[in-house]
């Protein structure tokens, strides 16, 4: 009863008194009756219109009086009648709430009366029965309250990830394109250095029939001369002289590719530090060194890259999450310089905190963009090209390590963001969703 909208719901059909009832008479009815749910009766003209309340109290009053019946008794439930609260039974329980709360002098112990569009008398409720509805209202959409905060926490923990996963793409594909340079002209050389090295497995067998022949004392002058022939021209065929040199250009050149290779895979595993504690005293210039290395296939070729690297404390942090806070400033600046331009990024520290500029020269962000730049779901950027959370989540991430991220740009004038990191965490450093 107490759930439904209307406060009908609430509405008890109590029979009304005349205003001209004596007061005994109406005692008598409510000892008659013996109810307990009412605390008061209504008084209606004779058209049901609600005139009032006869309070129990009241009457009590009256009888335990001396000479309280004989006083009283006969005068009409007029004398006695108290304003009552009148309700239209149509409103909601809220609205119904806001207007006799803003009216009761005693709360839990007075009662209101239900009229219908006319105003005529249509049922009596209590103010508990009130209370005990809202409550359960209140009970009802605190239990729908939890049930979406848990929904948008799951929702928002799987954006995160689909950004986590989306950004581990880019830095996937950009690591790979890295990986294919050495990768080619290493097969190349190998390739090469197959190719050269034949001659010389044909050199080494026409030598060995040569001497298997010397040894044999049934190999006649003929067969030694064939011998000789096929070495010689096994020999001419190597060329070895000439063959050291290109194989120890080439074994250099392969052996320059592996170490690229093992200088991004290196790079990468710094960057992920996957083998690292969550949170650990770290250099931020590695973890600037660490993220270039990964954002290089963006950067290269069309983008200058300052360094301008202070010495610094080691500071307290989960560097694989400041990596990716600064992988995504980086490829952000690469595609705000998509024409070429320059990332300058600079580090210096206080007693009290390390800071870390990154600023490019690319097209800048109006007033209206940048106030909305840390804003969940929000890019320029063509559907299907970003979800709007990278600069969310970076602003998190510092935000839980204690420090901030600002930023300023101007259109035509490029976008500088500053980090700032404290040397010392005064609580335990809190994971970042």
């Amino acid at each position: 009863m107490a759930a439904e909208s209307s406060l009908a719901c609430l509405s008890m059909p109590v029979e009304p008194l005349s205003p001209s009832l004596s007061i005994t008479d109406v005692a008598d009815r409510l000892l008659a009756e013996d109810s307990k749910a009412f605390l008061s009766l209504p008084v209606v003209d004779e058209d049901g219109v609600p005139l009032g309340l006869v309070s129990r109290h009241a009457l009590q009053n009256i009888f335990m009086m001396r000479f309280g019946r004989d006083l009283w008794g006969r005068r009409p439930a007029l004398d006695v009648m108290t304003p009552a609260l009148v309700v239209s039974e149509q409103l909601s329980l809220e609205q119904a709430a806001r207007q006799i709360t803003g009216q009761l002098r005693y709360p839990i112990t007075e009662d209101f009366i239900l009229v219908d569009g006319a105003g005529r008398y249509r049922g009596q409720g209590t103010v508990l029965d009130l209370l005990k509805a809202m409550e359960t209202r209140m009970a009802q959409r605190n239990q729908i309250l939890r049930k979406a905060l848990v929904d948008l926490k799951e929702s928002q923990t799987q954006l995160v990830q689909s950004e986590k996963m989306a950004s581990l793409g880019q830095m996937v594909a950009g690591v790979a394109h890295e990986l294919n340079t050495p990768l080619g002209y290493v097969k190349n050389n190998v390739q090469l250095i197959d190719e050269l090295s034949r001659p010389l497995f044909h050199l080494a067998a026409a030598q060995a029939a040569l001497a298997d022949c010397l040894d044999n004392p049934a190999c006649d002058e003929a067969q030694v001369a064939e011998a000789f022939n096929l070495a010689a021209a096994a020999r001419a065929e190597a060329a070895p002289e000439a063959l050291e040199a290109d194989l120890r250009q080439l074994v250099g050149d392969t052996l320059y590719g592996l170490g690229q290779i093992a200088e991004l895979v290196t790079g990468l595993k710094d960057f992920a530090r996957l083998d690292r504690a969550m949170s650990e005293d770290v250099d931020l210039n590695d973890c600037v060194r660490s993220a270039l290395l990964i954002a290089r296939n963006n950067l290269k070729g069309k983008i200058e890259v300052l360094q301008e690297l202070a010495e610094l404390p080691r500071l307290p942090c989960a560097p694989s999450q400041i990596n990716q806070v600064l992988l995504n400033l980086f490829n952000n600046a690469a595609q705000a310089m998509k024409d070429g331009g320059r990332l300058h990024i600079k580090s210096w520290a206080d007693q009290d905190n390390a800071y870390l500029s990154v600023q490019d020269s690319g097209h800048g962000m109006p007033p209206e963009v940048l106030r909305r730049v840390f804003d969940p779901f929000f890019t320029t950027k063509p559907v299907g090209e970003g979800t709007g959370l990278g600069l969310s989540i970076s602003f998190k991430i510092i935000q839980d390590h204690g420090g901030s991220i600002r930023v300023a740009s101007a259109v035509g004038r490029g976008t500088r963001f500053l980090i700032r990191l404290p040397l010392r965490q005064p609580a335990a450093l809190k994971r970042s969703a």
